[in-house]
């Protein structure tokens, strides 16, 4: 059985509507995210219990040293806590090192994991340990079987507020691919199962890294066919020169086609059951 787990007031869970976590890569500057969380909002604004809005303060795995990273730990968090105050939003970002979680939980309403560090064994005690909603994707080298050890982990410290997400797998060098097993397998721990599309059409290597948006709706309906409880998409509102991701953000102006189809097969889905 599949627990139901609110983010605020955002409820993932097997029997629940499709949900979204959705927002640009990376924080390219305050008036970029405000802007981007009010287009969001908008287009949620008859659905407004399915948007979790993302940004991170910090993209501390670029592939090159000289690449954007945003704009750190503390002038991030008050930039969500405008978002918050603003739009009503719950937030969720991602976290890279222990430290950051007690500052981070002060405003975020949950917490990420990123793919490359979810076995990092301390960060994540330190994230359970914050209490909040625990978001963590699977590694691309993890078999999503072993989901479960980093599930005990966070598990350990009492908090059983958890949810999975499947952001491909290592296909060879360079190359990603996506197995929609993954979505039912995760979900045998008890927990919600997210997709990332965005980071699933990624082409990983060289300077930077490239990707497939255009198979990003094909990947989306897959997950929802395959049952997944929620679906991670990078937005932007001029995609060839958003600062991190260009290759696999998603355009805005797109975002709300996409999400009405999904919400359709999503509901087809649910009624199969």
């Amino acid at each position: 059985m599949i627990k139901n787990i609110n983010i605020k007031n955002i409820i993932f869970g097997k029997n629940q509507p499709l949900r979204f976590i959705l927002g640009p890569c990376v924080i390219e500057s305050r008036d970029h995210v405000m802007f981007m969380a009010e287009k969001l909002k908008n287009i949620f604004k008859n659905n407004s219990e399915s948007l979790v809005f993302k940004a991170s303060f910090d993209k501390a795995n670029r592939t090159s040293i000289d690449s954007f990273r945003g704009p750190g730990l503390q002038e991030g968090l008050k930039i969500f806590q405008e978002v918050k105050e603003q739009f009503e939003l719950p937030v969720i970002t991602d976290i890279h090192v222990s430290d950051q979680v007690k500052v981070a939980a002060e405003v975020m309403d949950a917490l990420q994991i990123p793919a490359f560090l979810c076995r990092q064994t301390d960060l994540l005690i330190a994230a359970g340990e914050s209490g909040l909603p625990i978001n963590i994707k699977k590694g691309q080298f993890l078999a999503p079987s072993d989901m479960k050890h980093t599930v005990k982990k966070i598990e350990s410290t009492g908090n059983n507020s958890i949810l999975l997400t499947e952001r491909g797998s290592s296909f060879g060098y360079n190359g990603l691919i996506m197995d929609v097993r993954s979505i039912p397998i995760m979900q045998k721990n008890g927990y919600p199962v997210i997709f990332d599309a965005t980071h699933s059409a990624q082409i990983p290597g060289g300077m930077t890294t490239g990707g497939n948006r255009e198979f990003i709706p094909h990947m989306c309906k897959a997950a929802v066919a395959a049952g997944c409880n929620g679906i991670f998409l990078e937005t932007h509102d001029n995609v060839d020169f958003a600062k991190s991701d260009k290759g696999t953000q998603y355009p805005l102006s797109e975002i709300e086609q996409l999400i009405n189809q999904l919400n359709i097969l999503s509901e087809t889905v649910r009624n199969l059951q």
